[in-house]
Order: structure tokens, then C-alpha cells, then sequence
């Protein structure tokens, strides 16, 4: 059997996502899986074992060129079955044009017409965290062709591989921008490029990062895509000891790989902030807008730093009052939880 998934839109989605994945590969152990994904996630899948492929596409031209084009893609693929995460009408189309026998996903956005296996929407959506979103998909998919149910035993994974070369590769790059091997890094993620309530202050950050490196010592590395850099700049100008900056310099999977080495990852909640426990690294979440219940990093290797208050989470891209939610963390908060996290490394 050949099956195609449709792989997610954003890279936190993208991370969400793996425990499904690994489902499908258990469930289907002899099937070829071929991941159909953007260009962008190839970085996050690349060592991969639950994947037989990865099919990446771009966007470029019309929205309806660029269906055209994806379905073409899966004709070609000649695939006996599609399991599409994402909820969009265009993941649908794709995978009508590409003359797939069984398409199984959601049926939202009206496209209950393009799938031979439209799946319900559940009730829970709204209160459980979204891995199981994924892999209540890939249940339904063992359900109607196996009819077998054993997707939700057990506790779903998240874990990432990282080869050995591409860790080796990641020490080399980081020795090329200054940082001291045999001292610990910390990595601070200071962006979120589609939300600015998202984002703890860039003084916090440029606080942190000062006691960071003056009292334990440390090489702290800025990280985050280009769209990122003004926050990071503004960083980088407001700390005493500059950080180095590594925002906008590295593709996603130089980021994945740097992101194993480090010690601790300190971020807002974005996309990195669920690569870095995924590969093993001990990541502290500043959370405020948005629901940790849902969303937050599923991994034994992530704490989430938060304040209760009465409007959060609000799930709004900027505060219409006093980004409380966030200020109320303090620098001296986030440095405790990193030192304590930092000694038992």
C-alpha cells in the first residue's frame, strides 16, 4: 500500500503531528508513507525513520495553480490512500485531482464532498491537546481499513531523530560563530512571527541573557526565522554582554540540528519551541495568549513558565490592554528556573 500524508502548515503543528505519524508507520508497517509537505518542514523530517519519503512543494503563482500542480504531484504518485491534517479545502482538492481511491480528513472548510472518508470534528477538539487531534485522524484511517483500534494505546511521542552527522555539522556551524565548546549554551527564542502577544518583552530577554552570561557563564545564542530579526536586534541592543545571533542565518534543519546541542532553549511559544524538546533538549515556555492545555510543547523536556490571569488565554495576536499576561513574568523569575535547569543538565 502506498499512503500520502498531507503534511501540517506551521512548524509547531509540524511536531504535533509526529506521534500520529509514528501511529501510521505501526499500524501500517509495511506501507510506503510518503510525507507531502511544505518546502520548509523537509528540515524538521529529514532523519526521519517513521518515513519512507518526503515530497516537498513551494508556493508560487495562483492558489489554483498551485493545487493544479500538487495534484499532479500525487497522480504521479500512484497512492492507494491520503491522510490529510491539515482542515484547508485546498489540502482536499489536491488529493481529489491526484486520483487517490480513499481520502480521509476532518470534514470542515465544506469539503465533505472531496473526501471518501470525511471524519467528524471532535467534541474534544477544543480541550485536548492537539497531538491527539492528529492521531484520532490516523485511528479513524485503522478503523475503517483494518478495523483494528489501537491508535490511542499508550502515551504518543514526540521525540525527533537528529543523525549524527547533521549533530557534528551543528557543533562546526556553531564553533564558526564564536561559541565556547566547553562552556554550556542556553538558546533564546525571542521571536513568534505570527503574533506579537506572543512575545515576552525584548528587555526581559536582554535581561536574561546579561544574567545569564555573567553569573553562570554561559554562551547564550539568539535563534529564529528572518522574519524574527527586529526583535532579535532589539535584543542584541538592549543587553550589557551581546548574545550571538543566530535569527535569519540558518534553514530549519541547521536550526534542528543546533537546537540538539544546546543545553536549554528558552522561548515565547513558536514554532522552535517545540523542535528543541523533540530532539532532547530541556526547553522553559514562556506561554501567555495562547492555551498551554492545547498547545504547549508535548514533551517531558519542556516546562511551561505562566501567569493565571483573568484574560488568558485570549488567543488575540496583539493586547488591547497591558500584556499582562506577560509582563507579570519576570527576568529574575526565568533565570532561577534556567539556573536550576542549567545544574542538573
Amino acid at each position: 500500500m502506498k499512503i500520502v500524508v498531507r503534511g501540517t502548515n506551521w512548524i509547531g503543528d509540524a511536531v504535533m503531528s509526529i506521534p500520529a505519524l509514528r501511529a501510521l508507520r505501526r499500524v501500517f508497517p509495511d506501507a510506503h508513507i510518503n510525507l507531502h509537505t511544505r518546502s520548509w518542514a523537509e528540515g524538521i523530517f529529514r532523519d526521519a525513520d517513521f518515513l519512507d519519503e518526503i515530497v516537498t512543494f513551494g508556493q508560487s503563482g495562483s492558489a489554483l495553480k498551485n493545487v493544479i500542480a500538487q495534484g499532479r504531484v500525487l497522480k504521479n504518485g500512484q497512492f492507494d490512500l491520503a491522510v490529510l491534517f491539515p482542515n484547508s479545502f485546498e489540502a482536499a482538492l489536491a488529493a481529489k485531482l491526484g486520483r487517490i481511491p480513499r481520502r480521509f480528513g476532518y470534514s470542515r472548510e465544506a469539503r465533505r464532498i472531496l473526501l471518501t472518508d470525511p471524519v467528524a470534528v471532535p467534541q474534544w477538539k477544543n480541550s485536548r491537546h492537539e497531538v491527539f487531534y492528529y492521531l484520532n485522524l490516523v485511528a479513524e484511517v485503522e478503523k475503517a481499513v483494518l478495523s483494528r483500534e489501537t491508535v490511542m494505546d499508550g502515551e504518543p511521542a514526540t521525540d525527533l531523530p537528529v543523525s549524527a552527522s547533521r549533530r557534528e555539522a551543528a557543533r562546526k556551524l556553531l564553533e564558526t560563530f564564536g561559541i565556547d565548546g566547553s562552556r554550556k549554551i542556553a538558546a533564546l527564542g525571542v521571536g513568534s512571527a505570527n503574533s506579537r502577544a506572543k512575545r515576552w518583552p525584548a528587555e526581559n530577554y536582554a535581561k536574561l541573557n546579561d544574567r545569564l552570561q555573567n553569573e553562570l557563564g554561559i554562551n547564550v545564542l539568539l535563534v529564529g526565522s528572518k522574519n524574527e530579526m527586529d526583535v532579535s536586534t532589539a535584543v542584541e541592543k538592549l543587553s550589557g554582554k551581546k548574545p550571538i545571533t543566530l535569527t535569519g542565518k540558518t534553514d530549519l534543519a541547521e536550526a534542528t540540528a543546533i537546537l540538539s546541542e544546546v543545553d536549554l532553549m528558552i522561548t515565547n511559544d513558536m514554532g522552535l519551541a517545540h523542535i528543541a524538546p523533540a530532539v532532547g533538549t530541556k526547553t522553559l515556555v514562556i506561554f501567555g495568549p495562547t492555551n498551554p492545555e492545547t498547545t504547549a510543547p508535548f514533551s517531558p523536556n519542556a516546562k511551561v513558565i505562566r501567569k493565571e490571569v483573568e484574560c488568558s488565554p485570549c488567543m488575540l495576536r496583539d493586547c488591547p490592554i497591558d500584556h499582562r499576561c506577560m509582563t507579570w513574568i519576570s527576568p529574575d523569575e526565568v533565570f532561577e528556573m534556567a539556573a536550576s535547569e542549567l545544574e542538573m543538565n
